[in-house]
């Protein structure tokens, strides 16, 4: 099942953060890495994930850098900042209580893993 875009766009930063948490990634390595690990579930194409990668830069929450791989193409890589990971634990520490809030309402368990 796929997700609507507003309900994505407002959980995409905190997947972006905590795929990021794990090292460093390029662009379409961490887009495969948000669809692996979602079981398909979650995906963010380019026109979402850039302008989010850019905006994550922008607050200081990733940092990014410029390396040429063997192939001699240069990619840009992207890794969480330490107060991105503070940003991180703060957002899984709401959808915690958002998560505990919906068990009450739906009387079973969700888990955000």
């Amino acid at each position: 099942m796929k997700f609507e875009s507003q309900l994505l766009k407002g959980i995409a930063p905190v997947v972006v953060l905590e795929i990021l948490s794990r090292g460093p990634m390029y662009g379409y390595e961490l887009s495969q890495a948000i669809e692996e690990r979602s079981g398909d579930v979650l995906t963010l194409g380019k026109g979402t994930l850039y302008p989010l990668l850019y905006n994550l830069e922008a607050k200081k929450l990733v940092k990014a850098k410029w390396e040429t791989v063997s192939s001699g193409r240069k990619r840009r890589y992207y890794s969480i900042t330490s107060k991105g990971q503070g940003e991180l634990a703060k957002q899984k520490a709401q959808l915690q209580e958002l998560t505990a809030g919906l068990n009450l309402v739906f009387g079973k368990a969700f888990s955000p893993a």
